[in-house]
């Protein structure tokens, strides 16, 4: 299998883990959208260890997932008995998962702005939609705020990630226009600064 290797899931783990610890402390079964190279699973789920860690992403990135998930069970000292292989889930094409249990919290980092815009709304108005009552949304990543970016270099990569053809830096005020629907809501409870010019969004269901 591709095990492939970030180094801003290297960097980021310990700030976002720290964060999780409090947020994540009453929940159980955590879903993962877009679990990428699949580093934070496997950590994550090794430093949680009463939840549950369910991954998920587009079929491409399921083998390096897979990969990571793999060699720490193949370590003495990290038992994943609690991480789960990922599931298929392309927003805008496939459903919500049916993983045989509720989702009382859910995790995604670095996927609203390389989505395009009507799929970060689909993202948030299922996870408004699916997410348990009381459930916890955890979203890591650069946003702007009124508008604005944060830093030059966010300008600098946003740009860049358009001209790649990606969506682009979401606000963070459009994001909560989207959490929202007829019969659903995430309500925006924090938002924590974080190193390199990101931040952490928690959001709670209504």
């Amino acid at each position: 299998m591709q095990k492939r290797f970030s180094q801003a899931c290297e960097n980021n783990k310990l700030p976002i883990l720290e964060q999780l610890q409090q947020f994540f402390a009453p929940s159980r079964h955590v879903l993962e959208i877009g679990s990428g190279t699949g580093q934070h699973s496997v950590f994550f789920a090794q430093a949680l260890p009463h939840l549950i860690w369910q991954t998920s992403d587009v079929p491409e990135n399921h083998p390096s997932i897979l990969a990571w998930g793999e060699d720490s069970n193949l370590d003495n000292q990290a038992s994943l008995s609690n991480w789960r292989s990922p599931l298929t889930l392309t927003i805008g094409v496939d459903p919500w998962p049916d993983a045989g249990a509720l989702f009382d919290a859910v995790f995604s980092a670095n996927t609203a702005h390389i989505m395009q815009p009507d799929e970060a709304k689909l993202m948030m108005q299922m996870v408004a939609e699916n997410l348990t009552k009381n459930g916890v949304f955890c979203q890591y990543g650069p946003f702007k705020f009124d508008g604005e970016f944060t830093s030059q270099s966010n300008l600098e990569f946003d740009q860049h990630l358009r001209l790649q053809g990606f969506g682009g830096y979401r606000d963070i005020n459009e994001l909560t226009q989207w959490a929202s629907t007829s019969e659903h809501s995430l309500q925006l409870t924090h938002v924590i600064d974080m190193p390199a010019n990101n931040h952490l969004l928690v959001w709670l269901k209504a």
